[in-house]
């Protein structure tokens, strides 16, 4: 097998340049649920010892826009369009928030109808 060095794809992992891993550790998952609202809702505090979240839509007839960031959540400025629950239970939008992503999260329905189904993994 040629070295990776000599074939252009950058120098083999070793210890000078080992690939950084990220162990997320967490043990404890919060569960929370927040009201939908046809405005700009605070889903989940900045959290410095966050490992990870998810966040699942169980409106039947809103979709939820979900920002991450500290600016104004609206249809025209979010991160992720979470679907609607459409009436059965495990059919609506889910999202996993990226690893090591620990600000605010932001979100706001097209029809105030449902909830947020969040867990927060520190």
């Amino acid at each position: 097998m040629a070295d990776l060095t000599t074939v252009g794809q950058g120098a083999p992992n070793t210890s000078a340049n080992a690939w950084p891993v990220y162990d997320g550790g967490g043990t404890t998952g919060t569960n929370t649920s927040v009201a939908s609202a046809a405005a700009d809702t605070l889903l989940l505090v900045a959290n410095v010892n966050r490992k990870g979240a998810t966040i699942y839509n169980d409106s039947n007839t809103g979709q939820l826009y979900v920002l991450l960031g500290t600016t104004v959540a609206s249809n025209a400025n979010f991160t992720v369009l979470l679907d609607k629950a459409g009436g059965g239970p495990g059919i609506g939008g889910y999202y996993e928030v990226p690893f090591g992503y620990t600000g605010q999260i932001r979100g706001i329905w097209s029809v105030a109808s449902g909830n947020a189904r969040i867990t927060e993994i520190t």
